[in-house]
C-alpha cells in the first residue's frame, strides 16, 4: 500500500513498516497519506495491543523523499507537508496502546521525528538518529522538536537541532532518546519481545498507565495526580483483578506436601512415646543385648 504496510498478529502485536528501501524509506506524498491512513486503521482495530514502527531493509526512515518534494518549493507546499505528517504523528501518539519505534537503521530528519512520536524506542547497534533539518535550512515540522525537548531537555534539544548532530546508538541511549541498544539487526526482534511482555497484561491496565503518564506530560502535578487517581477505581472493580488477587492469596498459603505429612506423623508418634533420656535409652539397649546373648 504505497510503501506502508500494517499487519496485526493474533497476539495483538502490530507492525507498521515503511517499505521503500530503494530510497532509504523516505516518504513521498503517497507514502505520507498511506501512513496517515494506516494510523487511522490502527485506531479502529479492536485487537491491537502494541504497535511497532520500523523500516524495511537497513534503514528506519530518512525523512521526506526530496527527489519528489523538490518539485513543491512553495509556502503552501510546506504547510501541506507539515500538516499531513504532523497530524498523523499526533494520531500515532493518541493511540490507546503503547507504541515502539524499532530503529533498525538510520533515522534522519522526519524519520527522527517519527521515532520520538512513539512511546518507546529500541535502537540497533549500527543505527543512528539525527535531527538534521538545519542542514536544509528548515526545522522540525511534524512536532519532533517539542517531543525531543520533553525527552532530553531544552539545552540538549537545542544543541541537537542547531548542530544537526547525528547520534550513534550508544549516544542515543545515554541521552535518553532510546531505552535499549540491541545487537546489530535485532531491533525489531527485541521490540517484539517487549511488545509481547506488554500484551501479556490486561489492555485496560496498560492503556490506563499510558493515559496517566501522558496526562502528566500535559498537566500540572495536581491535575496529573487527580487524573491518575481517577483511573484506579474502575480497574479495582474488575473480575480480572479479583481473580488475580485470589490466585495470589492461594499461592501464598503453605502447602501440605506428602513429605510434610510424613514429618508430622513422625512427630506425632514421638510425642506419644515415653519421654526417655539418652542414658535411659543406652541402658535399655544394653539389657536387650544381654537377653540376646543368653
Amino acid at each position: 500500500m504505497n510503501g506502508v504496510n500494517l499487519s496485526i498478529n493474533r497476539e495483538g502485536i502490530g507492525i507498521l513498516k515503511i517499505d521503500r528501501p530503494s530510497v532509504r524509506n523516505a516518504l513521498n506524498w503517497a507514502a505520507m497519506n498511506a501512513f496517515a491512513s494506516a494510523i487511522e486503521a490502527a485506531h479502529r482495530s479492536r485487537k491491537l495491543k502494541t504497535l511497532i514502527l520500523t523500516g524495511a531493509g537497513s534503514s528506519f526512515v530518512s525523512g521526506g523523499d526530496l527527489s519528489e518534494l523538490v518539485h513543491y518549493p512553495h509556502r503552501e507546499d510546506g504547510l501541506r507537508l507539515a500538516t499531513i505528517m504532523g497530524d498523523a504523528l499526533k494520531r500515532l501518539e493518541e493511540l490507546a496502546c503503547p507504541t515502539i519505534a524499532a530503529i533498525n537503521g538510520p533515522a534522519r530528519g522526519g524519520g527522527a521525528e517519527m521515532a520520538v512520536a512513539c512511546d518507546l524506542r529500541i535502537i540497533s547497534g549500527d543505527a543512528d538518529i539525527g535531527f538534521v533539518h538545519a542542514r536544509l535550512g528548515i526545522i522540525t515540522a511534524w512536532g519532533g522538536g517539542q517531543r525531543l525537548m520533553r525527552l532530553v531537555g531544552y539545552a540538549n534539544a537545542l544543541e541537537l537541532m542547531t548542530t544537526a548532530k547525528v547520534l550513534s546508538a550508544k549516544e542515543a541511549v545515554r541521552l535518553g532518546l532510546a531505552s535499549l541498544m540491541t545487537p546489530v539487526g535485532q531491533a525489531v526482534a527485541e521490540a517484539k519481545k517487549l511488545a509481547l511482555e506488554i500484551a501479556a497484561n490486561p489492555p485496560a491496565a496498560v492503556q490506563a498507565a499510558k493515559r496517566a503518564l501522558r496526562n502528566g506530560l500535559m498537566q500540572d502535578l495536581e491535575q496529573a495526580l487527580r487524573s491518575e487517581r481517577e483511573e484506579f477505581p474502575s480497574l479495582w472493580d474488575t473480575d480480572f483483578r479479583r481473580k488475580a488477587v485470589k490466585k495470589f492469596l492461594n499461592k501464598s498459603k503453605p502447602k501440605n506436601s506428602s513429605h510434610t505429612k510424613t514429618r508430622a506423623a513422625q512427630e506425632s508418634r514421638k510425642s506419644k512415646s515415653p519421654n526417655r533420656t539418652l542414658p535411659q535409652i543406652a541402658l535399655a539397649e544394653q539389657f536387650s543385648h544381654q537377653e540376646i546373648d543368653k
